[in-house]
C-alpha cells in the first residue's frame, strides 16, 4: 500500500474514531441533563423555617412575613387535624376548605380546587423523596401521600434545570438566576403573592423579605387582576395547546390551583392566553404558570382528579421534582 492511500486510511479511521467519542460525549451530556440522577442535599419537607421571624414586604407591599395574627401562618408543622367533611371533591377541618370543580373551556376539561384558609394552615411544598437535586423525581401523588397532604398539584420541576431561584418552606436551595427576564412566583409568609424577574432581586433578598416558597418557571398569567400574556406567549418550544398546571390568589385567604387536561380527544388544551382568561374568570388578582404537559397532576383526597398523559395515549402521571400542597 502506497503513503498516500495508508495516510487516507488512517485519517479515515482517526475521523472515525474522533466522531465516536463526540457521539458519545454529547450523549453523556444529555443523559447527564435529562435522566441522571445528581443528589445535592438531603432536604426536609416539613416547613424548614418554622422559627424564622423576620419581617417582610411582598412585591404588592402587602408581605408582612411574622405577623401572628395573619390568616396564613407557615409555622404549621404539618400535623393533620380531624376533618369535618371529606368527600371526592370537598374536605374541610378547623384550618381549611377545599373544593373541586371541573369546567370545560375550548375543549378542554379543567380542574379547579378552590381553597379557602379559615386558620392555622398554608401553602407547602415538597420535594421528590426528601431530596434537593437535579432529575430526583417522584410522582405527584407519592409525595403527597408522605406529608400526607390533602391537595396537591405538581411544582415548577427545578430538577430539569441548573438555575433559577429555588426557595422551598423558607430554604434558599438555589440561588443562581436562570436569567434577568426570568419571572418567579414568591408566596410569602403571611400567604400573599408576588411576582418578581429574577435580575430585580437576589434569592437570598426574598428569603429576607419573607419569602417562604419560589417557584421558577412562568410566565405569570394575571397581574394585579389583569392578563398579563398574549397568544405568542408560550413556554421554550410548548406546543399550544397543552395540559396546564397553574395557582392562583383571590384575597387574602382565598386560593386556587388549576390543572386543565388535554393532548387527548376529550381534552384539547389550552394556550397559555387561554389559561389567562380562565383564570381572569376565577377573579383572581395574581395567576402563575407551573410546569405543564405530561407533568400536570392534581392530587385530592388520596385520588388523582385530572388524566396526566404525555403523549396522549396513557393515562399515567410522570415522575416530577416537586409540589405545591396542603
Amino acid at each position: 500500500m502506497s503513503n498516500n492511500k495508508k495516510g487516507k486510511a488512517l485519517r479515515k479511521i482517526l475521523t472515525t474514531a474522533y466522531t465516536a467519542v463526540l457521539i458519545g460525549a454529547s450523549g453523556m451530556v444529555i443523559a447527564d441533563t435529562l435522566f441522571i440522577s445528581k443528589s445535592l442535599a438531603k432536604f426536609s419537607n416539613e416547613t424548614a423555617a418554622a422559627t424564622n421571624t423576620s419581617t417582610g414586604t411582598s412585591a404588592s407591599g402587602t408581605g408582612t412575613s411574622g405577623n401572628s395574627s395573619s390568616s396564613i401562618n407557615s409555622t404549621s408543622t404539618g400535623t393533620s387535624t380531624t376533618p369535618t367533611v371529606s368527600t371526592a371533591t370537598a374536605y374541610e377541618d378547623d384550618t381549611k376548605s377545599i373544593t373541586i370543580e371541573t369546567y370545560e373551556r375550548n375543549n378542554t376539561q379543567i380542574h379547579v380546587a378552590t381553597v379557602k384558609i379559615k386558620g392555622n394552615a398554608s401553602i407547602k411544598t415538597a420535594l421528590a423523596n426528601e431530596t434537593y437535586g437535579r432529575n430526583v423525581t417522584a410522582k405527584t401523588s407519592t409525595t403527597s401521600k408522605s406529608v400526607n397532604a390533602v391537595l396537591a398539584i405538581n411544582g415548577d420541576y427545578y430538577g430539569a434545570r441548573d438555575a433559577g431561584y429555588v426557595v422551598r418552606n423558607g430554604k434558599l436551595l438555589r440561588s443562581e438566576s436562570q436569567s434577568a427576564d426570568q419571572e418567579d412566583l414568591v408566596i410569602y409568609k403571611d400567604g400573599s403573592f408576588g411576582i418578581i424577574k429574577e435580575g430585580d432581586i437576589t434569592a437570598q433578598q426574598l428569603v429576607d423579605n419573607g419569602a417562604m416558597q419560589v417557584l421558577s418557571f412562568g410566565p405569570a398569567l394575571i397581574e394585579n387582576g389583569q392578563i398579563a400574556v398574549d397568544s405568542s406567549d408560550e413556554v421554550g418550544k410548548a406546543m399550544a395547546s397543552n395540559p396546564r398546571t397553574t395557582i392562583g390568589i383571590v384575597d387574602d385567604s382565598t386560593y386556587v390551583f388549576v390543572v386543565s387536561d388535554g393532548r387527548t380527544s376529550e381534552s384539547k388544551g389550552l394556550s397559555l392566553k387561554q389559561l389567562a382568561e380562565f383564570m381572569k374568570e376565577l377573579n383572581v388578582t395574581t395567576a402563575y404558570n407551573l410546569d405543564g404537559g405530561g407533568s400536570s397532576t392534581m392530587y385530592f383526597n388520596g385520588q388523582i382528579i385530572n388524566k396526566p398523559t404525555t403523549n396522549g395515549r396513557n393515562i399515567e402521571e410522570r415522575e416530577v421534582s416537586d409540589i405545591v400542597y396542603l
